[in-house]
């Protein structure tokens, strides 16, 4: 076995909030649609509201500590070796092959990494972003000359960006149980360090 340390102290805080408040807001948000009744729909609207700027604020300072420490580059998309990876993940991984990448502190995500985080940064959270802003002043419709506005095209493009999201958390947390341990990767977001197997033994296995 061999270990790298891979997130930052930073980056482990950052995510586990960030999980946080999507999980509390998906539990508010499917209640205020009327899915089932938790909080109560006032109070399920109070927290999704508060949840939500909570995690502008965050992606505030996350965005500031990327761009100031240059690990922004870790999200920059690739097609090296993507069409070998998208074959470990639709069969390579069932016949317990090792995995084709490496992560390392210089490079954390692979290439199908990288194109999902690109997709949920640049269109899955503005569709999230834009539709929630809506709903948030839709009093303010009117005055910003959006009165023709159809609120039921909001509605549906809120809703499939939060089932987009719930669908992309799931398999999130599967991918996260398929590293060398069931358990490893879940255990490098919380202590930085991932435990790899030996190059030679995976070599071997192949």
């Amino acid at each position: 076995m061999s270990r790298v340390y891979l997130f930052k102290p930073f980056e482990r805080v950052w995510h586990w909030c960030q999980a946080a408040l999507i999980i509390f807001m998906l539990l508010t948000g499917f209640e205020v649609h009327g899915t089932y009744t938790v909080f109560g729909f006032e109070k399920a609207v109070g927290y999704h509201t508060i949840a939500a700027w909570s995690l502008v604020g965050l992606w505030i300072f996350a965005g500031f500590w990327h761009l100031t420490t240059g690990e922004w580059r870790h999200y920059i998309p690739t097609t090296h070796n993507i069409v070998v990876i998208a074959k470990y993940y639709s069969s390579g991984i069932f016949k317990h092959e090792p995995h084709p990448f490496r992560p390392s502190l210089s490079n954390k995500h692979n290439p199908l990494q990288r194109l999902t985080y690109l997709a949920v940064l640049t269109l899955l959270s503005p569709l999230l972003w834009f539709t929630g802003w809506l709903y948030l002043f839709y009093a303010n419709w009117q005055a910003w000359g959006l009165g023709q506005l159809p609120l039921a095209w909001v509605a549906t493009g809120h809703t499939l960006g939060a089932f987009l999201m719930l669908a992309f958390l799931i398999s999130h947390l599967y991918l996260a149980t398929t590293g060398h341990k069931l358990t490893s990767q879940v255990k490098a977001m919380i202590t930085g360090w991932e435990d790899l197997e030996d190059e030679s033994l995976s070599a071997k296995r192949s």
